[in-house]
């Protein structure tokens, strides 16, 4: 009775018996199809206990220690399969990744909390102002990402030392922007770079801080092992199916990594927490473009494949556009189920998009 009880108020838990099979079907030599999508499965419950671990310890840490840890480990799935990605020399899915993740967070997260908010609430109000914020600083980090790619061109081919120097110099700036984000964050409340989490302070733990660490390093452990799995099998499964990394990275892996974070975010809108919602879709992508984009760049020099900041055509246009329309539509401080479908839209359109594109891109 106590497993079903568990299940039914947490059913991802159930695709960890994925994980399980995934190692088997590795072990047992099942073709890399089936250890790719088990291990995608795999990793989902893994995200949701590194998520709920987290927000355990920023309970008893209080709301400013909190946003700390949730703005570092907020997106620890992914940044693990990334690293684990470029110890395999796989740069252009890393790329694609930090592209889909602030796509998804933007479209595909904000526009379900819209969807399914709006649909249940009507029209849903938060705060003009810091959504202003959001927008603003989002903005500036997708110009810090587009500038490498534009004078890279005239710099170099992607690996010369000129290109290499602009990468690292934007990536150092972006950082000190998050550190003065966190700062900023540690003094005043409602800070754009992590999500207020005086608004759920008053929530009770799930688990004590002895067990909230155990499970944060039991479910990192267990990331880091599916991931070896997961980008282990990619290159086959791009071969097999005619997909571009640019599709398993833009679509594929952002899901996978931050499904329980987007589900938190849409469960938020529904109960008519819209102002939640928003700060999680937001803050996230603003996490990945100042925080794990450059600090991925610093860590692939020492790991031996230098990661640059120069993004293709297709994923500059993409970004761009995703930031647009989440703009335009948070600017008014209200939201409403149209909006809401409007940005899946666009997200299903880009998707689509990047499906068709040839796995030799």
């Amino acid at each position: 009775m106590k497993i079903k009880t568990i299940l039914n108020e947490n059913p991802t838990f159930i695709l960890l018996l994925a994980g399980v099979f995934s190692a088997v079907a590795h072990f047992s030599g099942w073709g890399d199809i089936w250890v790719f999508g088990l291990a995608a499965l795999g990793v989902v419950p893994l995200a949701g206990f590194i998520g709920s671990a987290t927000e355990a310890l920023a309970h008893y840490t209080g709301p400013k220690i909190g946003g700390l840890l949730n703005a570092t480990l907020g997106n620890a799935a992914e940044l693990i399969i990334t690293l684990v990605a470029i110890r395999e020399g796989l740069l252009e899915l890393v790329k694609a990744s930090i592209t889909g993740s602030i796509l998804g967070n933007l479209l595909l997260v904000m526009g379900m909390s819209m969807l399914f908010g709006g649909l249940k609430n009507g029209a849903q109000g938060f705060d003009r102002k810091q959504a202003g914020n959001y927008a603003v600083l989002l903005a500036m980090t997708i110009l810090a990402l587009v500038i490498p790619s534009f004078f890279g061109h005239s710099l170099g081919d992607e690996g010369s030392i000129g290109v290499e120097t602009i990468s690292l110099g934007v990536a150092s700036v972006m950082i000190v922007l998050y550190i003065l984000g966190i700062i900023y964050s540690l003094k005043y409340s409602g800070s754009p770079i992590s999500a207020n989490q005086e608004s759920v302070s008053h929530l009770t733990p799930t688990y004590s801080v002895k067990v909230a660490m155990v499970i944060l390093g039991v479910a990192t452990l267990g990331v880091v092992l599916l991931s070896e799995l997961l980008v282990g099998s990619v290159e086959s499964v791009v071969s097999q199916f005619g997909l571009s990394e640019f599709f398993i990275g833009i679509i594929l892996i952002p899901i996978v990594g931050n499904v329980a974070e987007h589900l938190v975010a849409v469960q938020s809108a529904y109960h008519n927490r819209m102002e939640l919602s928003m700060e999680i879709s937001l803050s996230s992508s603003i996490q990945i473009a100042l925080f794990v984009a450059p600090i991925l760049v610093f860590i692939s020099l020492a790991m031996g494949h230098p990661l640059t900041l120069m993004f293709n055509a297709f994923e500059l246009v993409s970004l761009g556009a995703g930031v647009a329309i989440a703009a335009l539509v948070s600017m008014d401080g209200e939201s409403n189920w149209l909006e809401g479908a409007s940005l899946l839209a666009v997200y299903l359109i880009l998707g689509l998009a990047f499906f068709l594109l040839p796995a030799t891109m």
